[in-house]
């Protein structure tokens, strides 16, 4: 990426903001309720203004104001800087209508936590998640209701493309950062740990308006890698778990449990493989690392990488029919088996999954049919039945303090339920079951596979596709940032910690981006130092992210057919997902219902 192209994406990534989203709007006027976070200022009224709406009387009762507003502008006011909420008339009874609708479909959250996997039965244990952080490697997280919650998601450093815009005056940070421009991130937050705003204390199962994720009061510490396509690297992704491990119990953090939902068609040895050497190190640190198993087996029976290093917990999904009970579920075509010696350990709700919607995100746009009411997204994958197993092992940390991986994945091995009409090879050892777990006594179990060294090829860790910037393919053994991948040193230094500097550039390098006459361009990476960044100091302003070209960046002989996640084309392999062209993900044919 050339200056002047960074120069141009400035304009882009930014997206209209709301000042001008007024242009354009023809529908009729509506009158709203719109309530206010406190802080807020006059900013929600001058949204208001912007969007070609009237602010009326002022509510204090309720710390907001009533206004009308375009009716197609509510879902932009509704994203604004200082907006708590925006109701329409009766909008009370109509969110928690709309909440309820949703939580009536056999794949919502609702019935996965109290009807599949028992973790409402947890939170009337006292065991919702609380106290325990869940590290999310993804494309960010955007402070919808169910995430905007008073320290609901915290921000690690944003490694992905989207998060510095540079010029010849030197680089800032864009207005994107750390926000989920792609859709993929803020789906798997809601179902790990959403919370909505009006959710009561103590969580109860008793609750059925409020949306709620399998452990509603874990927290979400959220590292970027993916931009709003999905790109990004190996060698990004490696560097993030590296921050989660070395930044586990810093700053007030207590990083349990670490969700990767993606994967790529790697497939060295696993003892020598970097990913999967990154994923041991934050197990053997004592964070629990679920990954998704793979969709499809990209051409192989293996699982993904880095899932088919056989510590992790490998998850793959199942769908339930849309029935009660588990005697028709089955594992759909889509999810990984396993080559016999190495498969899932055991599978979680991953068919047709309603969580929370990025919108305006990539998939949103992509796949507005998928769209459940004014809040909610369905989509499939292993991708969603490992975010669910990610939320059930943070209610186990929670119930048993000094529980270790090792146990925690026997624990959820050991109590699985065995899917009679299900493959055996690929369900592993069954349905995760919360009920049983919950019950069981903690297994003293100690894992003895032979470890992983991390000395082996970071290109072959990528897999089959590779990454073109501007001509600059992205492929050998150098990284992201054009630097030469010494194994031997960052396999040492990560298990030593010493991977990261200051919590700000990793280890002082930069970004390698491309060549601009003979000269690198670069951005640093992460830039600044972490200090926890929450919503509150965040700005969003309701960005549609419209505009978002990445002008130049194409994928390696397939240009945009082959959208990518950690260098693995969307043709066939990667993260949760197949072709884009086809209109596949996850390997189910698009039926205009939902993004599986």
């Amino acid at each position: 990426m050339t200056v002047a192209t960074a120069a141009a994406l400035a304009v882009g990534m930014a997206g209209p903001g709301v000042a001008q989203a007024s242009a354009g709007a023809s529908a009729a006027p509506v009158s709203v309720i719109v309530q206010e976070f406190p802080g807020a200022g006059n900013a929600p009224e001058r949204a208001v203004a912007a969007l070609g709406g009237t602010v009326e009387e002022p509510l204090g009762i309720i710390n907001g104001f009533s206004a009308t507003v375009p009716a197609d502008r509510l879902g932009v006011l509704r994203a604004a800087v200082g907006v708590r909420s925006v109701t329409e008339d009766a909008a009370v009874e109509l969110l928690d209508a709309e909440t309820e609708a949703v939580n009536s479909l056999p794949t919502s959250m609702y019935s996965i936590n109290h009807e599949i996997i028992g973790a409402s039965g947890m939170w009337d244990k006292g065991f919702t998640g609380r106290g325990v952080d869940v590290a999310l490697i993804d494309s960010g997280v955007v402070p919808v209701d169910g995430l905007r919650g008073s320290g609901k998601v915290v921000h690690g450093p944003d490694l992905s493309f989207e998060a510095q815009l540079c010029d010849e005056t030197g680089c800032d940070d864009s207005p994107v950062r750390d926000l989920d421009t792609y859709g993929h991130g803020t789906h798997m937050a809601g179902i790990i740990a959403g919370r909505d705003d009006a959710t009561a204390s103590p969580v109860t199962s008793g609750d059925t308006s409020n949306f709620k994720g399998v452990a509603p009061d874990a927290r979400i510490v959220s590292v970027k890698v993916a931009d709003a396509f999905g790109m990004t690297d190996v060698s990004q992704v490696i560097a993030a778990i590296d921050w989660v491990v070395q930044n586990r119990n810093r700053d007030g953090l207590n990083i349990g449990v670490l969700n990767l939902s993606f994967g790529t068609d790697g497939v060295q040895d696993y003892q020598l493989d970097p990913l999967t050497y990154a994923a041991e190190v934050a197990w053997h640190s004592g964070i629990v690392v679920v990954v998704a198993a793979g969709n499809g087996g990209y051409g192989t029976e293996k699982l993904n990488n880095p899932a088919y290093d056989p510590y992790v917990i490998a998850v793959g999904g199942v769908d339930g029919k849309g029935t009660h009970g588990v005697g028709d579920d089955i594992i759909p075509t889509w999810s990984s088996t396993g080559d016999g010696g190495r498969n899932p350990d055991l599978v979680a709700p991953g068919a047709s999954v309603a969580s929370l919607r990025s919108p305006g995100s990539y998939l949103d746009d992509s796949y507005p049919n998928a769209r459940t009411g004014e809040r909610f997204f369905r989509g499939s994958g292993t991708s969603q039945a490992a975010a669910v197993v990610s939320g059930a092992a943070a209610l186990l940390i929670q119930q048993r303090p000094g529980i270790t991986p090792d146990q925690v994945k026997a624990l959820l091995v050991g109590t699985a339920k065995e899917l009679p009409k299900a493959d055996a090879v690929a369900q592993g050892h069954g349905l995760v079951d919360l009920k049983r777990a919950r019950q069981a006594k903690t297994p003293a179990a100690v894992q003895t596979w032979p470890r992983a060294t991390g000395v082996g090829s970071l290109d072959a860790a990528r897999g089959s596709a590779h990454a073109e910037l501007e001509g600059t393919l992205l492929e050998g053994e150098f990284d992201v940032r054009g630097t030469a991948w010494d194994a031997q040193s960052w396999s040492r230094g990560a298990a030593a910690g010493t991977t990261w500097s200051g919590d700000s550039a990793w280890n002082g390098q930069e970004w390698y981006v491309s060549s601009r006459d003979g000269e690198l361009a670069s951005l640093t990476w992460s830039g600044r130092t972490w200090a926890g960044r929450t919503w509150a100091s965040l700005t969003w302003a309701g960005r549609t992210w419209a505009g978002r070209t990445w002008a130049g960046r194409t994928w390696a002989g397939d240009s945009w057919t082959g959208r990518t996640w950690a260098g693995v084309e969307w043709t066939g392999r990667t993260w949760a997902g197949r072709t884009w062209a086809g209109r596949t993900w996850a390997g189910v044919v698009w039926s205009g219902t939902d993004w599986s």
